[in-house]
């Protein structure tokens, strides 16, 4: 790693354990949502990344949702967040166990309000618990179908079941999103190049109601005309 490299490595650690106390301190839900724009819109600024909606007047105005996006680089939560800043929906993160011991995200991810998700785990019921006490809340819940990062060269990986099971359990209607530009290209060549300009196309999908009985990931292929 070079200097530049090293230091937006520095930076980014910095800001978001920075963001991750000031969480913490946070006594109104205002203020958490404040603070996560904030950090959120920061940390693209700093990288020179910016947010295209495509079709930004399908963003619901309120309500609560199962927001659903694909999944390929560490700032996906950062960039929904930005998408959804002109609207009242805030919602909770399904995060897996190992981002609460993180040292990076570990402090952001504990108090910025996120469902823990222990994937070794034999019993979900503590997890459908906290789904149910996050709605009860009036908050969404956000999550990434494919479970994990997609490293191929797929527009998407295979989505897991559970996604839908949450849908129906807590009366959620799915909102999709679709993060048109591969974010992990384009985060690589702010970090290694420190490109100027750079952009992130963000596509807006219909509502599917949560008594859908199609499978999440063909309704999403179908939504986003993918393969």
């Amino acid at each position: 790693m070079n200097f530049k490299q090293i230091s937006i490595a520095i930076y980014a650690t910095y800001l978001t354990n920075k963001y991750g106390f000031k969480l913490k301190r946070a006594k109104t839900t205002q203020e958490k949502i404040d603070l996560k724009l904030e950090y959120a819109k920061t940390l693209l600024k700093k990288l020179n990344i910016t947010i295209e909606v495509l079709n930004k007047e399908k963003i619901p105005k309120d309500g609560q949702y199962l927001l659903t996006s694909n999944h390929r680089s560490i700032i996906d939560p950062v960039i929904v967040e930005v998408v959804l800043q002109d609207s009242h929906i805030d919602g909770y993160w399904v995060a897996k166990k190992e981002l609460y011991n993180s040292f990076f995200f570990g402090a952001f991810t504990r108090n910025a309000g996120s469902i823990l998700l222990d994937r070794e785990s034999t019993n979900m019921s503590s997890f459908f618990k906290a789904t149910k006490e996050v709605v009860k809340e009036g908050k969404s819940i956000y999550i990434f179908p494919e479970g994990t990062r997609n490293k191929t060269n797929k527009a998407i990986a295979e989505f897991k079941e559970g996604s839908r099971i949450i849908a129906l359990k807590n009366r959620l209607n799915i909102l999709p999103i679709y993060i048109k530009t591969n974010a992990h290209d384009i985060l690589k060549d702010a970090i290694l190049n420190r490109t100027k300009d750079l952009k992130i196309q963000i596509e807006i999908g219909d509502i599917i109601e949560y008594k859908d009985k199609t499978p999440l990931e063909e309704n999403y292929k179908r939504i986003f005309s993918l393969k």
